[in-house]
């Protein structure tokens, strides 16, 4: 039943008298009553026009699709998300047989050491942290966040124990992480466990509800309940440089504890893994971030199946595409990745890529940024082929490329080892880069060592980076070999401390 509320423009007044009835207007017309009364009515103005619907329809409360409790969708959910203990185990050389308050005297104030026989190596375990985990298979695959179960020093823990919601614990084992995306996997022998169904994350949308489900702050099993807020958050540097990041945001409170515990939908379903919060005081704010499903998926069939994860690469360097790109480059789209440069000898180049293109899609799916053309072409493995659409001078153009090894990006061959008596090299390789601070613009060799006695320690360094050799970019060890002149001079043309030009090498 809808009632409108109505200011009226002329009062009225009903009345029955004498057993007659009718009505009675004011009216400043004649006293004796004529038969005609002339109504003026008063000015309208806006407010007098407004009005407001109130619906007085009661709740039913007994209709069962107004939902007043989440607890049968979570009641099995949260049966699947386990706490994650870890410890790293540390070696102390002791004297057999001293107490161990003398030990700290000698260490710190040179008091002499008691000779009470051979020293002995005792064993004291660390506790690391406390962390969730999701069971994904009744077979007790187990996945959760690489942070959680890493140790202090960058390696993982030495210990994993994994405590189920019904109070069962396990030693579990690490299949395989990857720090890259903040991921691993973990497995406890046991069967038929409870396990989480895995939705797909990219048909999220803001507004969703979502529920998260973990340890957090190590005080047992806590769910927490809010909306999808955002997707595919990246560049927020949770992951570093080389991390891969594609968030779900949520407003569902995610603390510390929580990590590598369930992002579940109203269906109870896996859509993602929580991994991190932005917060000045340590505590929730609103702002906690998600590994999405449609992201894990390959990386934990991988983990699983090959123990870590391997990424291809095209060898570009890329940008987000501006509308200043887009108008010059004549890109409809007006979205994807710009290449400011192809490597030499590397896959994009070879496909017969060049910088001024503009990636817009990776196998038909559309390529929205630079960072998502990352993220599209690190799902597939090295050696894997892919179809690269580009717009080139306004017209839509199709590439086959088949991705190089970030560790190997020149295929054939060996990585490293002597390319001239007393002279190693190596394919530039993200640690190669790391360790000499090489610029990703450069691509070839790189100089690693040079024997004191070689006859080229005078033309070659540690460090350079072999840009050519006779005119030719070096792409392995092998090739790079095949390069030499026989006889006579070799023309090395390569980069050291800031400036390039040419070194001539003659092979003996």
């Amino acid at each position: 039943m809808m009632k409108t509320i109505r200011k009226p423009h002329l009062f009225i007044l009903c009345f029955v008298l004498f057993g007659s009835s009718g009505c009675a207007a004011e009216s400043t017309g004649d006293e004796q009553g004529s038969a005609s009364v002339e109504l003026k009515p008063s000015p309208t103005t806006a407010e007098e026009d407004f009005t407001l619907v109130v619906d007085s329809t009661p709740i039913d409360r007994e209709n069962p699709k107004y939902l007043t409790s989440y607890a049968p969708v979570l009641r099995p959910a949260k049966e699947a998300v386990v706490a994650v203990h870890s410890a790293s185990v540390m070696r102390v050389i002791r004297q057999r047989g001293m107490d161990p308050r003398e030990e700290i005297l000698r260490r710190l104030f040179g008091m002499p050491a008691v000779p009470s026989g051979q020293p002995e190596v005792e064993e004291r375990k660390y506790p690391e942290g406390v962390g969730s985990g999701v069971l994904i298979s009744a077979e007790g695959y187990i996945v959760t966040n690489s942070h959680v179960i890493t140790g202090r020093t960058g390696a993982p823990a030495d210990e994993i124990l994994v405590e189920l919601n019904d109070g069962r614990e396990f030693s579990a084992v690490l299949v395989g992480r990857d720090p890259r995306s903040d991921l691993a996997v973990l497995k406890i022998e046991a069967e038929q466990l409870p396990y989480l169904k895995i939705a797909d994350s990219d048909l999220l949308e803001v507004g969703d509800i979502v529920f998260a489900i973990g340890n957090p702050m190590g005080i047992g099993l806590t769910i927490t309940q809010g909306i999808v807020s955002a997707t595919g958050r990246n560049n927020l540097s949770i992951l570093g440089e080389a991390g891969y990041e594609s968030f779900i945001q949520t407003d569902a409170p995610i603390n510390p504890g929580n990590s590598g515990g369930a992002l579940v939908d109203a269906y109870g379903r896996l859509i993602g893994i929580n991994t991190a919060i932005l917060s000045r005081s340590g505590g929730s704010i609103g702002l906690g971030f998600a590994i999405p499903t449609s992201l894990a998926h390959s990386i934990i069939i991988d983990l699983v199946h090959e123990g870590e994860v391997r990424r291809g690469i095209l060898g570009v360097s890329i940008e987000d595409l501006n509308p200043e790109f887009a108008e010059a480059f004549e890109v409809p789209e007006e979205s994807g990745a710009f290449i400011q440069s192809v490597g030499q000898g590397l896959p994009a180049e070879i496909a017969g890529m060049r910088g001024g293109d503009v990636i817009v899609s990776i196998n038909e799916e559309r390529v929205i940024s630079a960072a998502d053309l990352r993220l599209k072409v690190a799902k597939y493995a090295p050696g894997e082929t892919i179809e690269v659409g580009i717009r080139r001078g306004g017209e839509l153009l199709k590439f086959r490329v088949a991705l190089a090894d970030p560790e190997n990006p020149f295929g054939e061959g060996a990585q490293s080892g002597l390319l001239l008596r007393g002279v190693e090299v190596s394919v530039i390789g993200e640690e190669q880069r790391r360790r000499f601070g090489i610029d990703r613009s450069l691509e070839g060799l790189v100089v690693t060592s040079v024997e004191s006695d070689s006859p080229y320690a005078e033309g070659l360094v540690e460090g350079m980076v072999i840009l050519e050799i006779n005119n030719v970019p070096p792409r392995s060890l092998k090739h790079a070999r095949s390069l030499l002149e026989k006889r006579g001079a070799s023309l090395f043309f390569v980069y050291a401390e800031g400036r390039s030009g040419f070194v001539s090498i003659r092979v003996d």
